[in-house]
């Protein structure tokens, strides 16, 4: 599986674009502000924002303020992100053999839950209830 060719940053970015848009209307009108970014590795501050060492070990990340807990009264605040690392990815695309466009999907919808307040707990139930 090492012979197919890795996508890059820009395709990483355009497969995660296009598995926010689509998501149902419903969630997607509540994540306008929500920014997608990918990087081939998370920071040591993004790690350790998740206690993870290891910087293979994350493939996505969700940073900013949950719904369920912003404030109407708060402002001047960086808009919410959501993080694909495209490293971890491409090493979970190639061990695993499942499509890479499956792979960011999953992640940006797992990340869009924390958007809304789900706990990787919450995530992992309604992953298991829908299979």
């Amino acid at each position: 599986m090492h012979d197919r060719q890795a996508p890059t940053r820009l395709q990483m970015q355009m497969m995660a674009e296009a598995a926010f848009a689509a998501l149902p209307a419903k969630f997607r009108e509540q994540m306008g502000d929500v920014v997608l970014r990918v990087e081939d590795f998370a920071t040591q501050e993004q790690l350790a924002s998740v206690d993870i060492d290891n910087r293979w070990h994350l493939s996505g990340l969700y940073e900013g303020e949950p719904l369920p807990d912003r404030s109407i009264w708060e402002s001047g605040r960086l808009p919410p992100r959501i993080w694909l690392f495209r490293q971890p990815l491409i090493a979970e695309w190639r061990e695993t053999g499942v499509r890479m466009d499956d792979l960011v999907r999953h992640v940006v919808v797992h990340e869009a839950g924390h958007h809304f307040g789900f706990s990787d707990e919450d995530m992992h139930w309604l992953e298991d209830k829908a299979d």
